[in-house]
């Protein structure tokens, strides 16, 4: 995506790959700065959390729309995490949702500061920073 100021690298996800943290982590290594995953079921804490965690873990924002309450196994809170844990500047952590839609539809606006975004991402250690990919080497082996 390009915006007045630059290009937006963006990633995509459905709704069942925010259930494994590998889809986030290679969007991530892809360069993704930003994750837009549709969504069509119920959001509750569980999946809010892990939605939550996504953005933490890779240090991006995610962005979910699903369908509204009155829909088929749906209930609405599309949300967005901006990924930004805490801030140099300020005490303690502070709440990466930055939207939670009620249940109803409607056209739910959020802004996402890509400026703070990328400085965090410079600055932390989350993302790819301190990775050894090597020590995990169980994940993707067929052994037991």
């Amino acid at each position: 995506m390009n915006i007045g100021r630059g290009s937006v690298k963006i990633g995509s996800m459905i709704c069942f790959d925010r259930e494994f943290p590998e889809s986030a982590r290679i969007l991530m290594l892809k360069g993704a700065e930003v994750i837009l995953a549709p969504n069509a079921c119920p959001m509750e804490i569980n999946r809010l959390s892990a939605l939550r965690t996504r953005a933490y873990e890779n240090m991006l924002a995610v962005a979910t729309c699903n369908y509204p309450d009155g829909q088929p196994d749906c209930n609405g809170h599309s949300t967005v995490f901006d990924g930004i844990a805490w801030l140099r500047d300020e005490p303690g952590v502070r709440d990466m949702c930055i939207l939670e839609a009620p249940s109803e539809e409607g056209i739910y606006i959020a802004d996402i500061d890509l400026d703070l975004l990328r400085e965090y991402r410079a600055n932390e250690v989350m993302g790819s920073k301190y990775r050894h990919p090597k020590k995990y080497e169980s994940l993707v082996s067929d052994q037991k």
